[in-house]
């Protein structure tokens, strides 16, 4: 059973905590998924035969934390997220944002500062609900989010993605790739060329956009959005090493 957080704005997070040395690592999903996916699991096993701090939690409206996911935005994730970081880790943290995850860990490092020691994206998705879902929306489907405040969009997970007008709106309050993105931390960013959810030009705008001097591009032939395969897992733990090693 996961232990449960209760944020200021009265939502309830659930979470996985291990004890470790730190800097602690903190997984961030992605959009609909949740703390017990593949990747995250993985990760905490890591840590755990690392002997490091490891948080795993869930976004509210996701897993098994509180509240629909309909009723969910960019915003209130992030401050899931960072609450989350804030109230249930030690010290400076690495983030692990998949996807989504990515988008906001981008958010918790303008956020809080120097608590964010240093970033691993995978097929990070900065500004999905404007460049991707926007942008995308055929004019019928513009109209349906402005007369009935959502749309529903097929997905190859599962049941259809319902996109809310809340989430498009909200979203564009959220925006990490329109203004300056300083990252003075170690980052690495994971992307697959087969990824049909991200497209490789996000990962290369992401590369080009952000500013530091230590921020680096793995592209992985063939890797799909997913990022679940053995070698995929373990260009993850890699990566997560080589910022903990930056960091001494």
């Amino acid at each position: 059973m996961p232990a449960m957080l209760e944020t200021p704005q009265g939502r309830r997070i659930a979470y996985h905590r291990t004890e470790g040395a730190g800097p602690g690592v903190v997984f961030l999903g992605g959009f609909k998924s949740d703390m017990g996916g593949t990747k995250a699991v993985h990760l905490e096993a890591w840590a755990q035969a690392q002997g490091r701090a490891f948080l795993r939690f869930d976004y509210s409206g996701h897993g098994e934390s509180s509240g629909a996911f309909t009723e969910g935005a960019i915003g209130d994730w992030a401050e899931d997220a960072a609450e989350a970081t804030t109230r249930l880790t030690d010290g400076p943290q690495v983030l692990v944002g998949s996807s989504m995850g990515g988008w906001i860990s981008l958010l918790m490092a303008r956020r809080l500062g120097h608590k964010v020691a240093g970033l691993v994206t995978i097929a990070a998705a900065p500004d999905f609900t404007e460049d991707s879902m926007w942008a995308g929306f055929s004019e019928a489907q513009k109209a349906e989010l402005a007369s009935t405040g959502q749309v529903a969009l097929p997905s190859d997970y599962g049941e259809p993605y319902i996109i809310t007008k809340r989430l498009i709106e909200e979203g564009r309050s959220q925006l990490v790739l329109r203004d300056p993105l300083p990252l003075p931390v170690p980052v690495r960013m994971l992307q697959g060329t087969a990824d049909a959810d991200v497209e490789l030009s996000v990962a290369l705008r992401l590369l080009e956009h952000a500013e530091g001097d230590d921020i680096r591009l793995t592209l992985v032939k063939g890797a799909d959005h997913r990022f679940s395969g053995p070698a995929e897992l373990a260009l993850i733990e890699q990566a997560v090493a080589q910022v903990l090693a930056a960091l001494g």
